[in-house]
């Protein structure tokens, strides 16, 4: 496989300030799993993915009636660089201060990690450190989207400010799937 397309990078990029998962031995794979209710989302992130995964999207179950879709790529040298900027040597992920975004990683990210509430959006960045989710400010203050850390019980995540809201809708609203709809303010 050659490189990676620009579109390819953008949505790993989201994934991976999301709920994708990368594991690395000598090349590197990215791990996409979601509910059964995400799956249109699933095969969608498959669909843009494919020519990096050799099976298409399994249904997993795991429990009592519960059920997942997964597929990861293949172990690829064009992923290492990524494993390399979201993971620190201790294998815990965090955000890498060379990260870009554009429209599609954020959708993407978006689409996995984010809500409303009212006419809020927030994207559940929880499982971050502080840190990590200042520089998710700054980076989000770059694109003229202006936010702040909202506290969710013990843990903090982004609430995107009023103010800036419909910047970042614009910017998204092209590549959210008609299934992850319901998360956009209207």
């Amino acid at each position: 496989m050659g490189s990676l397309s620009d579109s390819q990078k953008s949505i790993i990029t989201g994934k991976l300030l999301g709920d994708g998962s990368l594991r690395k031995k000598k090349n590197t794979l990215l791990e996409i799993n979601h509910s059964h209710k995400q799956k249109e989302y699933v095969f969608w992130l498959y669909d843009r993915l494919k020519n990096l995964v050799r099976t298409p999207p399994k249904k997993r179950a795991f429990g009592l009636n519960r059920f997942s879709y997964r597929f990861t790529t293949l172990s690829y040298e064009a992923l290492n660089s990524f494993y390399e900027d979201f993971y620190l040597p201790s294998g815990y992920k965090h955000v890498p201060t060379t990260l870009k975004m554009d429209g599609l990683s954020l959708a993407v990210w978006f689409m996995d990690d984010g809500s409303k509430s009212r006419r809020s959006v927030y994207l559940n960045t929880q499982q971050f450190k502080i840190v990590d989710q200042l520089l998710l400010l700054d980076k989000l203050q770059d694109l003229n989207i202006k936010a702040t850390l909202n506290k969710d019980k013990n843990y903090h995540r982004i609430r995107l400010s009023h103010q800036t809201i419909f910047t970042y809708l614009n910017l998204i609203r092209p590549y959210v799937i008609e299934s992850m709809l319901y998360k956009l303010p209207k």
